[in-house]
């Protein structure tokens, strides 16, 4: 901790006290381009926020970590240069307690708040991102920003003590679930696939049990529905309110099984009051997931 130093204020007569360790800390900091945007939504604030610091070179792990936890968002990200000769730029992504290798929401409302900064992607068309879990392709279209799913780190049936801890977790019963899997592309992501959107929508998970739980929800909604299926993710002992990871590797495993089409919308955060529209498509094996992003706050951070 720092010395504290006393100065006498002139007007009033009254001892200014100072801590040297608070001065550096604001001698430090730089003021940096900063953005909160909104994203899987037709219309902001009814997506899912992420927090953006660009320009952040310079910033260190620890205040990385520090403003993220004081942002209280389920992401910040910091945009750094690229160490990769085929990236235009690099993402760190921090929750309020760690540091992930990828998150979906938070890789397109960071490459819009790097386009909207002036940035230009390299092939004139495609922002390529370096992250924890390699290079990440977001594409722009009429119909917004999207991103190629990565290869999930971790697939197959949940064993069955995993699949009883996931019941355990939700408050369901096996004839519930339609199927099981696990669905990690570097969040940690379990998925139970449930017989009808309704069936997601009812689901009151066990609060306890939920807080080291990384698990995700989807169930199909009847033919000639606004959305094909209704997504939920729960972690760190909440609900999320639209996840772009969990919905990239669910639309993999359905995609390949045949319980989904090549094409599908999903709808995320109506349990919460949100209405998240994932557009999930595969082109050639490559499964993309996208929607529409909304600057929401823009202005200036000192870090």
């Amino acid at each position: 901790m720092g010395a504290w130093n006393g100065e006498r204020n002139r007007s009033s007569g009254r001892e200014v006290r100072t801590c040297e360790a608070s001065i550096m800390i604001r001698t430090a900091a730089r003021r940096r381009p900063f953005t909160q945007v909104a994203v899987f939504s037709a219309v902001p604030y009814a997506g899912d926020p992420v927090a953006v610091v660009l320009d952040a070179a310079g910033v260190s792990d620890a205040d990385m970590a520090r403003f993220a936890a004081w942002t209280n968002l389920s992401e910040t990200t910091f945009v750094l240069p690229a160490t990769e000769p085929a990236a235009d730029y690099r993402l760190r992504i921090f929750t309020t307690g760690s540091e992930l290798p990828f998150a979906g929401h938070p890789t397109l409302g960071s490459a819009l708040a790097w386009l909207e900064a002036g940035g230009t992607p390299k092939d004139g068309r495609s922002p390529v991102q370096q992250c924890g879990i390699g290079l990440v392709t977001i594409q722009q279209g009429a119909d917004g920003l999207a991103f190629a799913a990565p290869p999930r780190l971790r697939s197959g049936p949940l064993q069955p003590t995993e699949f009883a801890r996931a019941l355990a977790i939700l408050r369901i019963r096996p004839d519930d679930v339609m199927d099981a899997q696990w669905v990690d592309n570097g969040p940690g992501w379990m998925a139970v696939l449930l017989r009808s959107a309704t069936a997601v929508l009812a689901v009151i998970p066990d609060p306890l049990l939920l807080a080291e739980a990384k698990i995700g929800l989807i169930g199909p909604y009847p033919a000639g529905s606004d959305v094909d299926f209704e997504v939920r993710a729960f972690h760190g002992g909440v609900e999320d309110p639209v996840t772009g990871s969990l919905n990239a590797s669910l639309g993999q495993w359905l995609i390949e099984s045949g319980r989904a089409p090549l094409c599908y919308v999903a709808g995320q955060g109506t349990a919460l009051g949100r209405t998240g529209r994932v557009q999930v498509r595969s082109v050639d094996g490559q499964v993309w997931v996208g929607g529409r992003c909304n600057t929401c706050i823009s202005g200036t951070v000192d870090l």
